[in-house]
């Protein structure tokens, strides 16, 4: 038998796993049915590559072209059913949140897909373009013998996501960092006193997410140090709000 002590644990863990039975169900069938337009998906993510001039790609193993086709309809179906996940995690945790907590977070949970998809737009059309400019041209004689380039479509996506990923959850910096100030982890003269280390950080971040060429690095570099500084100002806005509603409250009292 239950005691009534470990009775409220256990609805939380039958809720939980009914919130991530519906997850698991909309990955899925978003999954089935990105996988049945996964050329015309792939056809998009490819078309920065056909853009630098490249109009050949190759597989070089025998399951490559199949795993692309699974690996292209996961990915599109993490974009897709991302709005359902992050509303059943929104609907697990919002009964234990007050009326007040419940307007803090969700302005920051519709943010969430909108910044995201911002970043990985921008990887999409221009970090991408820029970093398959500066690796093609390397095509050509290097030491008497003809350099050509034949990307496998297997490395061509991975190539993408990488990128598309890292730029997505870039630019969510300024939710976690304003996430972290509402928990009471860090403060905005904490973040302030930071912004250097920040800076660094954000240099040493975008050298390991994308390629060795200083182009492709600033462009993810300076987006990140520029969010740092939007993260301050949202923190500066939400302290002045606070500190009002407190003094409202303290005159009324």
């Amino acid at each position: 038998d239950i005691d009534d002590s470990q009775a409220p644990l256990l609805d939380h863990l039958i809720e939980l796993r009914r919130r991530l039975l519906y997850c698991v169900a909309a990955l899925v069938v978003a999954f089935f049915a990105c996988y049945a337009f996964a050329e015309h998906i792939f056809a998009f993510l490819v078309q920065p590559l056909l853009h630098a001039g490249q109009q050949k790609i190759i597989f070089t193993q025998i399951f490559e072209a199949f795993f692309v086709r699974i690996k292209v309809g996961f990915f599109a179906a993490l974009m897709v059913a991302f709005p359902i996940i992050a509303n059943q995690l929104w609907q697990f945790v919002a009964p234990g949140l007050y009326r007040k907590e419940k307007r803090a977070l969700l302005p920051f949970l519709l943010a969430t897909p909108i910044l995201f998809l911002m970043g990985a737009a921008m990887a999409y059309y221009i970090a991408v373009p820029v970093a398959l400019h500066f690796l093609l041209s390397y095509q050509g004689n290097f030491g008497g013998i003809q350099q050509e380039a034949l990307p496998s479509v297997g490395n061509y996506l991975d190539f993408v996501m990488q990128f598309l990923f890292a730029f997505g959850l870039a630019f969510l910096l300024p939710i976690l960092l304003m996430l972290l100030e509402r928990a009471g982890i860090v403060n905005r003269k904490q973040l302030v006193g930071a912004r250097r280390y920040a800076i660094v950080g954000a240099f040493g971040i975008s050298a390991v997410l994308t390629p060795p060429d200083i182009g492709s690095q600033l462009l993810l570099a300076v987006p990140l140090c520029i969010l740092y500084e939007l993260a301050l100002i949202g923190i500066w806005f939400t302290e002045k709000k606070r500190a009002e509603a407190a003094e409202e409250a303290s005159e009324a009292g």
